[in-house]
């Protein structure tokens, strides 16, 4: 059930990240201020809340990412990614370390790649549960 209930809020979402992305791309500029000023403050809420959770601790670790066995050191991929989308804006790609590039199929990617569904696989824009995955009660 909660693998459901994960994928319910997951397309919610999804599908608001894409609304607003057309906004940004189709709506006139009466229409782009107004939604601006409602959902710009949202957006940066968001973003303290989440990188708050991404603070370092007294050792420099980020409590969030880190596990157990394994510390993940300050800054983390999450601070990573808002620098690069929030300061940086993406402006030139960067090279990855030889250090990083050793654990790059090991590693997750911040921003997850979705491959575009099949007509049998959504009632929407996005589906609410991914039949390549069979919830099990």
């Amino acid at each position: 059930m909660d693998q459901v209930l994960g994928q319910v809020l997951r397309n919610a979402v999804w599908e608001r990240l894409d609304m607003l992305t057309d906004l940004a791309n189709r709506a006139d500029a009466q229409s782009l201020v107004s939604v601006a000023r409602s959902e710009l403050p949202r957006l940066t809420e968001a973003w303290r809340a989440m990188l708050k959770m991404h603070e370092p601790d007294e050792r420099g670790d980020c409590p969030t990412c880190s596990t157990r066995w394994h510390r993940c050191k300050a800054p983390c991929s999450v601070w990573q990614v808002a620098h690069e989308h929030l300061v940086a804006g993406g402006l030139a790609p960067q090279q990855q370390a030889p250090a990083d590039r050793r654990l790059q199929g090991r590693r997750k990617s911040p921003v997850p790649v979705h491959p575009a569904p099949t007509a049998a696989e959504t009632t929407g824009r996005h589906a609410l549960v991914n039949p390549r995955r069979a919830v099990t009660a």
